[in-house]
């Protein structure tokens, strides 16, 4: 059985058992989540969309708050001497998916 859910503005896959890192939720470690936008959900022989899945609902437990690899940002002009340098590292929530109450 899989979902597909909506969080941080991104849509994932997950089944009961996955780990997988999100945009940083406001939640401390230990702590259980609910994701309710839910797209679609499969039990193995149909796919269910739409009104079908409006009460469905996702259970994970944040195992880790954290920031990702750095990425570096160059900008970058010719001819005037324009450049700059900058990093930025993103922030996360790992999660682990206990249910699909579906």
């Amino acid at each position: 059985m899989y979902a597909i859910i909506v969080t941080g503005g991104k849509q994932y896959k997950v089944s009961e058992g996955d780990s997988l890192k999100v945009e940083k939720l406001e939640a401390e470690t230990g702590d259980t989540v609910t994701f309710d936008q839910v797209l679609a959900v499969s039990d193995g022989e149909a796919l269910k969309v739409g009104e079908d899945v409006k009460d469905v609902t996702v259970t994970a437990a944040v195992a880790e708050q954290g920031k990702r690899k750095k990425i570096i940002v160059y900008k970058y002009k010719r001819k005037t001497g324009y450049h700059k340098k900058q990093g930025h590292r993103q922030l996360f929530t790992r999660v682990e998916i206990q249910k699909i109450n579906a």
